[in-house]
Order: structure tokens, then C-alpha cells, then sequence
């Protein structure tokens, strides 16, 4: 996950739904992000599992509340939400997970590996977080390096949170890297909160007033 902020918008970009025609450069996008924000091509075996899991469920069952950057460059970062994170599991587990698991059910990977992490996730997902209560929606973020410094992260998560905001939510979750600084400290900024620590993992809340 990544962040920016600060400074003007830049002429041509513009933040927009989210279209199923964007998979393909999503998915792309989360590789080209998926070590803590850094370029994860050649880390993972399978690359299209990342997408599978944190762009693609979002855009088959939750694109009013997905967003990307559109510019003259193409799309260079995206906010992906869901607006009732318990539901949002529910509906995963009947129309996203199922294929995937057939998808991958004779692919193997060695148990260390990156790849042996997201097809253990395919197979048993984590379960709903009990803060949801106090934050029900969740969200990924994501930004190419073209894209940070400029305001885009503070922008993309604004517009979700309004999305998230006049459906109901009052409130949204993420996790990030507990070594990501940068990250968390973006999140600081843009109105987050640490909700708790869980090993490699801190998540974190912002609150709707």
C-alpha cells in the first residue's frame, strides 16, 4: 500500500469508477506495488494471484465504491473498497473464492514462498476483524511512483470515504506493513487511527463524523 499527498492536481489526471476494463492494469498496479509499496515483478511465481486477491473481488462485486487515476499515461493508482466488510466476506466466499480455488487447485508453490501465502489465502481467507463494528468498511490503495507526491493518495482516499459515507458506513479499515512508515505515516495524515498491531500487520481506522 502507498500513499501521497500534498501539491496540485496535475493537468490530464483525474480520479473516476473503477470499470471492469481496467482489471488488466489494476492487476498490474498491485504487482508493480505489492512489496510495501515497491515493484514486486519476479517476486511471485503466479503473479495474477495478488490481483485475485485484493483488485479483482472488488471489481466484480464492489465497483460503486473502486476508484483509479486516469491520466494521459494511463491508470497509474487505484482505491478499491468495500462498504460492509462482513458482507463484502459473505458474498467472496460465494461468488469470488469458489472459482479461484478451482482456478488454482493444481498449482503448487514451495510453503515459504509469496505465492504458498496467497493461495493459503484463497483457501481459508482471513476471518471478519471484530473492529468492524466500529469500522465496517475496509479499502487497498495503491500508487505507482509516477503518482506519488502529489496528492492522489489523500485524494482517492477522500472520494472513497465520501462513496463509503452516503451508503451508510460510518467508518473504514485498512492493514499496512507495521515496518511500512511511510505508509502509516501518510495514513497519520489522511485521519487514520491505530486500531491494534497483529504480528507483520497494523491496522488502522478512520472514523465518518
Amino acid at each position: 500500500m502507498t500513499g501521497a499527498e500534498g501539491g496540485p492536481a496535475p493537468t490530464g489526471r483525474h480520479i473516476r469508477p473503477a470499470a471492469a476494463t481496467d482489471r488488466a492494469a489494476l492487476y498490474d498496479i498491485c504487482v508493480r506495488t505489492g512489496a510495501s509499496g515497491s515493484d514486486a515483478t519476479g517476486l511471485y511465481r503466479y503473479p495474477d494471484l495478488l490481483g485475485d486477491v485484493f483488485v479483482g473481488p472488488y471489481l466484480e462485486l464492489e465497483p460503486e465504491v473502486s476508484f483509479v487515476v486516469d491520466g494521459q499515461a494511463g491508470l497509474e493508482g487505484y482505491v478499491l473498497g468495500a462498504v460492509d466488510t462482513a458482507e463484502f466476506d459473505r458474498r467472496c466466499e460465494g461468488e469470488w473464492w469458489p472459482a479461484k480455488r478451482r482456478q488454482y487447485a493444481a498449482v503448487a508453490a514451495p510453503p515459504e514462498s509469496r505465492d504458498s501465502w496467497l493461495l493459503r489465502w484463497i483457501q481459508a481467507p482471513p476471518t471478519t476483524p471484530e473492529f468492524v463494528a466500529d469500522y465496517p468498511s475496509h479499502l487497498h490503495i495503491d500508487l505507482l511512483p509516477s503518482l506519488q507526491g502529489g496528492g492522489w493518495g489523500r485524494r482517492l482516499i477522500d472520494t472513497l470515504c465520501a462513496a463509503l459515507e452516503t451508503r451508510g458506513s460510518h467508518g473504514v479499515h485498512l492493514g499496512v506493513g507495521a515496518d511500512n512508515a511511510n505508509a502509516i505515516g501518510f495514513y497519520r495524515h489522511v485521519g487514520f487511527v491505530e486500531i491494534r498491531a497483529d504480528g507483520a500487520t497494523l491496522w488502522m481506522g478512520r472514523s465518518f463524523a
